[in-house]
């Protein structure tokens, strides 16, 4: 966290609402693109970030600094997107046994680097897929891996947000992984 987030959380929770507006203007953008990946809708990730932010101005009183404030507030906005989820039951939910493998050499294993139309037909296919994939795993799977693979976010911290453990975290994202791999494998 820098030093004007610090100030702006510091002044927010003594009820500044202008530091409150500066910490929702520096992460609305990452927390809809956060929950419009998990949700795969965009009024259900509006409506998760409305709530997410209404959340972390309600109990802004309650961030203790233990973890980072985007950490925090990325924290409130999966669960506001879950909850989307769950309200709307547009998504079923699946368990599966772990595999391990990262899916970025898988990825780029599929990518071709002539160029042409048969290269762009090629890449839609694999866009096709990959979001067809996405839209079957449970909410954790497509939450993890989205958090992982699209964010980019350390696996500490999606645990921390998705409150699992390390192991439990990976074994989502493994999952997550070996369903896109079985939707990808006949691209090979």
């Amino acid at each position: 966290m820098t030093e004007a987030e610090e100030r702006w959380v510091e002044r927010a929770r003594q009820g500044d609402q202008l530091a409150f507006r500066r910490l929702v203007e520096a992460h609305a953008r990452a927390l809809y693109t956060l929950c419009a990946r998990i949700t795969r809708d965009s009024a259900m990730a509006e409506d998760a970030v409305q709530e997410a932010l209404f959340n972390a101005y309600r109990h802004l009183a309650e961030f203790d600094g233990r973890a980072s404030f985007k950490t925090w507030l990325h924290r409130i906005a999966v669960n506001a997107a879950l909850e989307q989820l769950r309200r709307n039951s547009r998504h079923q939910t699946a368990d599966t046994g772990a595999d391990s493998d990262d899916s970025e050499d898988f990825l780029a294993q599929c990518a071709d680097d002539t160029p042409g139309p048969d290269r762009h037909a090629r890449g839609e296919e694999i866009r096709r897929r990959t979001e067809e994939q996405l839209s079957r795993m449970s909410a954790l799977e497509r939450t993890a891996f989205v958090m992982r693979h699209h964010e980019g976010q350390s696996l500490e911290d999606i645990s921390a947000v998705l409150s699992l453990n390390t192991n439990a975290c990976k074994q989502a994202i493994f999952r997550a992984v070996r369903k896109l791999r079985g939707a990808l494998e006949p691209l090979r």
